[in-house]
């Protein structure tokens, strides 16, 4: 079993970064070379902007090649209680902001020619009891009536068609939602930015933020660079100048193992449907197939950030797990476990602004591969003078109650997400 990504571990080499020193001058420094950094640099260098991306190891390394390869449309909350705390039209604009994501994902790769497993696969959204079920079906009848009438309840006698498992009660369907390969498509994207004319340079991470008259200056471990604007797409990262975003995001373990090369049989035996799934619980799973029969499955195994160590802790909770949603693959080898860091704001919502003069795009609490692709393009045409909705604006953003970068919480955290999944 390789610790390692699979999304990364299979994916090409990227071959377009820059040469280094980073050195001389930009019209705008993007800081951050996954999903979010890489998208808005596309988008500026396809405006004819000078920009560079400093990425401080490769790119689409950390989150964007470390997640369960899901491009799902839906908010990570019930839209309802996104309904009553911002109103419809509000509430609907987030939503969309979703389906937007995965609309533009599916166009980068049609328009560059990503060979990244791109499907329109639909997400299932699967009741771990039958009183989630019974939520489910309520949430729906509001999906279709306000924003979203192309999904649809899987009643638990029809569940057999969609996944081999009578583990749970039913499910909520996202016809919109897809899968690709992660590494394929990050690597994909970087190439686009770089033939669009943008200069990435990779190994080398940001050390401090300096403003100067007419910008900033940024200084790297390879060099230094000056920027009349920059973009801050640095998720859940632990290090660099970036404290004021660190006390708002909580770096959350989430963990993923893969197994041998199924079969086709077996693979439709587990998952006819062979949609993105997801669980009801707090502390659930989400799976789904890769274009060559192995299945991801995934969780929040651990309360812990991710180490080798940790790593695969966690991979033996999920094969344990992964024995129980399907025992009738008994024996089965697994090829890949890793684990990655979900940059998770205290309220689930994603954030995108401006702080200080510098520019920002995170906080996806683990609904990152659509949205950061969405708004790294938002942001991006917001700084060179667009007027586009940015649905995240002017939400506050207060610091995390005693969190000072380093989540010595996160046990406690588990403990309370456990105890909530066995009570409700």
């Amino acid at each position: 079993m390789k610790l390692e990504s699979y999304w990364l571990e299979t994916a090409p080499p990227f071959t377009g970064a820059s040469p280094l020193p980073v050195e001389g001058r930009a019209d705008i420094v993007v800081v951050g070379g996954g999903f979010t950094g890489l998208s808005a640099a596309r988008t500026l260098a396809r405006k004819g902007v000078d920009v560079v991306v400093l990425e401080a190891g490769r790119v689409a390394a950390e989150a964007s090649g470390r997640n369960g390869g899901h491009c799902n449309n839906g908010l990570a909350h019930d839209y309802g209680s996104v309904k009553a705390r911002f109103g419809l039209e509000r509430a609907q604009e987030m939503y969309r902001a979703f389906d937007s994501g995965v609309d533009l994902v599916e166009r980068i790769v049609n328009e560059e020619g990503i060979d990244c497993d791109f499907v329109r696969s639909g997400k299932l959204k699967l009741a771990a009891k039958p009183e989630h079920f019974d939520k489910m079906r309520q949430a729906q009848e509001l999906l279709a009536r306000d924003v979203d009438d192309d999904t649809a309840v899987i009643e638990p006698g029809d569940l057999r068609d969609e996944v081999g498992t009578d583990r749970y009660a039913g499910g909520l369907l996202y016809r919109r939602s897809a899968m690709m390969h992660m590494g394929r498509f990050g690597v994909g994207l970087a190439g686009a930015a770089a033939r669009a004319g943008a200069r990435i340079h990779e190994r080398s991470p940001v050390t401090a933020i300096t403003r100067e008259a007419g910008g900033f200056r940024l200084t790297t471990e390879q060099g230094d660079i000056r920027a009349k604007e920059v973009l801050l797409a640095t998720g859940a990262c632990q290090n660099g100048p970036f404290g004021w975003f660190r006390r708002r995001i909580v770096p959350v373990g989430s963990f993923i193992i893969v197994t041998e090369p199924l079969g086709e049989n077996r693979a439709r035996a587990i998952m006819p449907g062979r949609r993105t799934c997801t669980t009801s619980q707090n502390i659930g799973n989400y799976f789904r197939l890769t274009a060559d029969n192995r299945l991801i499955f995934g969780g929040r195994a651990r309360f812990a950030m991710s180490d080798p160590v940790s790593d695969r802790k966690a991979g033996d909770i999920l094969i344990r797990a992964l024995a129980e949603v399907f025992p009738q693959l008994g024996p089965c080898r697994i090829d890949y476990c890793w684990g990655g860091l979900v940059d998770m704001t205290q309220d689930r919502l994603p954030r995108a602004g401006t702080k200080d003069g510098l520019h920002f795009a995170m906080g996806y609490s683990g609904h990152g591969v659509q949205m950061s692709t969405y708004l790294g393009d938002v942001m991006a045409r917001r700084m060179t003078g667009e007027d586009v909705a940015n649905p995240w604006r002017d939400l506050p953003w207060p610091a995390v109650p005693f969190h000072f970068g380093k989540p010595w919480f996160l046990p406690l955290v588990g403990l309370y997400y456990r105890y909530r999944d066995r009570v409700s």
